[in-house]
């Protein structure tokens, strides 16, 4: 897909419509367009386009910095979309109208592809001078279009607009990592228990499975048991443990003293860090 801007004079000033033409589609069927709608500043007169096209002869439009979500992993759940900000900086002898950034994953963006475009409206420009602009957005993820798969790097592109309205883009200006969301929980029992006795810590690491539309166990991953004596300001790890098959967690430790237990994943690249929540045992 090329992403392609249409630019209409509007009371006196330029309107941008950055538009997928056609819509890009992935193999798996799925598409998608890019539909920025920002508005340019005005139009220069005909005697600043002349001197301007004299410049740009010796330096071409581009689009010099693209960054969504501050450079962070996007991590996403199974049900509500999620919405992340990019800042897009482009330079062009002529003026920069407007620029916006967007995020895809595939082999090629104008054959195989599948991505997520900005929120028009959420778009605000700052020229930093007379020939660069920063522009600052949102790009909405909506989890019910994304597939397991997708969990991996995603290339930051961006589309953008002279004052004079040639178009310009650059696929890929970055990278940004999308993650399945986690949830881990922990179970200490019996409570109260006598000091010296067995103590059963049990728990669950799930994290957001996209085809279905649910939360699966993560299988096979290293779970941290962690201890925080009464008192104490940090936890320490006291063992680890591998969840099953089913994500599930157990072990056993001897009672010692009052305090918090709880389970904490490290993470992966497809999937974000997370802790329990601390389940505080009374030692008799």
């Amino acid at each position: 897909m090329r992403i392609r801007a249409t630019v209409a004079a509007v009371s006196g000033a330029l309107a941008l419509s950055a538009l997928a033409v056609p819509a890009a589609q992935a193999d798996d069927g799925r598409s998608w367009t890019v539909d920025p709608g920002f508005t340019a500043g005005q139009s220069p007169s005909a005697g600043e386009r002349a001197k301007r096209a004299t410049a740009q002869a010796t330096a071409a439009p581009k689009i010099t910095s693209a960054v969504v979500n501050g450079g962070k992993p996007i991590v996403v759940g199974t049900k509500s979309k999620q919405t992340v900000s990019f800042t897009a900086t482009a330079t062009a002898q002529a003026g920069v109208g407007g620029v916006a950034a967007f995020i895809w994953i595939g082999q090629s963006i104008e054959e195989d592809s599948f991505g997520f475009g900005p929120n028009g409206q959420s778009i605000v420009c700052k020229a930093a001078s007379a020939t660069t602009t920063t522009c600052k957005g949102t790009i909405t993820l909506n989890p019910q279009l994304l597939l397991n798969s997708d969990a991996t790097w995603w290339r930051v592109g961006a589309s953008a607009v002279t004052e004079d309205g040639e178009e310009f883009d650059r696929d890929s200006v970055s990278k940004v990592r999308v993650q399945r969301f986690s949830k881990l929980t922990v179970n200490a029992s019996p409570e109260p228990v006598k000091k010296g006795k067995t103590l059963t810590v049990t728990g669950k690491l799930t994290r957001a499975n996209w085809d279905t539309g649910t939360y699966k166990g993560y299988s096979g991953q290293s779970v941290k048991l962690q201890f925080k004596k009464k008192g104490a300001k940090s936890y320490t790890t006291v063992k680890t443990v591998k969840t099953s098959s089913t994500g599930t967690l157990k072990t056993t430790v001897k009672a010692s003293a009052d305090g918090n237990w709880r389970y904490s994943f490290a993470g992966t690249p497809s999937t974000p860090a997370v802790s329990a929540a601390g389940d505080f045992v009374d030692v008799k």
